[in-house]
C-alpha cells in the first residue's frame, strides 16, 4: 500500500528537514510539499541539518502549486486537524482508524476471491494500485477547512486535553510509527551480542573451585558439606552465567582463598585454570 506524507504551506525549512527523517525511520519515502514558504526549502540548510542524514527522502520529494497535484493516485485521505468543525469527516484516533482500514481492506479481499483456487485473481486485486496520504497543514493555522473536507478521515492524536500542541515533525512521527506498527512493524535489533552460556562443564569446573574456596575461608566444612554445594549449583543455573561470567567467579574464588591462606601466613593452592577477575 503506497504511502505519501504531504506537507501544506509549510512556513519552517526545519520542520521539512525533520521530517523526512520521521518518515525514513518508519520506512516512508514519500514527501510531497504544497506551495511551502521557500521555493528552495528542500535545499537549505536548516532542512538539510534537520534531517540528519535523511537526504534520499529530500531528494525524492517533490514541490507542487496545489493539493490536487499532490492526491494524485491516492485513494484514502486522512487529514490531521485538532481544530473543531461543523462538519466534515469523523474525528478517530490514528491506531483505532488505521485498524479498521487495514481490517476492512482484509474482508474485502476475502469476499472478493475465491478460495482457495483464486491466486491468480488474488496476485491482480493486490496489486491495484492504493494509496494513504496523511496531510499535515501549516505551523501557524493547521488544515484549511476546504482541505479537511476532502478527506475521509480526521486523524486526532491523543494528547492532555489542556495542551495538545504539536510541533509539526513531532506529529508526522507519531503518525508514521503508529501507520507502520499497523503495517507489521519492524523488528527489534539487538543492541548487544546474542548471550552464549556456559556449558555443563565450566560450570562443575568453577563449582568445585568455590567449593575450594569457601573451605579455605571456613564457611564450608568438608567434613560436613549439607546441600551447600547442590544449592549453589541451583543458584548459579539459574543465573545462566556465560564463560566470560565463570572466569569472574573463578577470580573471586582464586582471591578468597589466597586471602585465606595470606592471613594464615600460607601459600595459596595453584587454580586448576587461569581466573581472569
Amino acid at each position: 500500500m503506497q504511502t505519501r506524507f504531504v506537507l501544506i504551506h509549510t512556513s519552517h525549512a526545519g520542520n521539512v528537514g525533520a521530517t523526512a527523517r520521521a518518515m525514513k525511520v518508519m520506512g516512508f519515502g514519500d514527501l510531497v510539499l504544497v506551495a511551502p514558504r521557500w521555493a528552495n526549502v528542500l535545499n537549505r540548510e536548516e532542512t538539510i541539518q534537520r534531517a540528519s542524514g535523511a537526504l534520499d527522502v529530500l531528494k525524492n520529494a517533490r514541490i507542487v502549486a496545489t493539493l490536487d497535484e499532490a492526491m494524485d493516485g491516492m485513494t484514502h485521505l486522512c487529514a490531521t486537524a485538532m481544530t473543531p468543525r461543523d462538519f466534515g469527516p469523523p474525528t478517530r484516533a490514528p491506531r483505532e482508524h488505521f485498524a479498521e482500514l487495514l481490517g476492512t481492506a482484509g474482508l474485502l479481499l476475502k469476499r472478493e476471491l475465491p478460495a482457495p483456487t483464486g491466486q491468480g485473481l488474488e496476485a491482480d486485486f493486490a496489486s491495484k494500485p492504493e494509496g494513504v496520504a496523511f496531510l499535515f497543514g501549516s505551523e501557524r493555522f493547521g488544515m484549511q477547512n476546504e482541505d479537511v473536507y476532502r478527506c475521509h478521515v480526521a486523524l486526532s492524536i491523543p494528547t492532555d486535553p489542556k495542551f495538545g500542541s504539536l510541533n509539526l515533525a513531532a506529529a508526522v512521527q507519531l503518525i508514521a510509527y503508529d501507520w507502520r506498527q499497523a503495517l507489521g512493524g519492524f523488528a527489534v535489533q539487538e543492541a548487544t551480542a546474542e548471550h552464549r552460556l556456559a556449558d555443563a562443564a565450566e560450570v562443575a569446573g568453577m563449582l568445585g573451585h568455590w567449593e575450594r574456596a569457601l573451605a579455605d575461608i571456613g564457611f564450608l566444612d568438608p567434613a560436613s558439606p549439607k546441600k551447600l554445594m547442590p544449592r549453589l549449583n541451583q543458584l548459579f543455573n539459574r543465573a545462566q552465567l556465560s564463560p566470560e561470567e565463570i572466569h569472574i567467579l573463578r577470580g573471586v574464588a582464586k582471591a578468597m582463598s589466597q586471602k585465606a591462606f595470606a592471613a594464615g601466613g600460607q601459600t595459596a593452592a595453584p587454580a586448576e585454570t587461569s581466573a581472569k577477575p
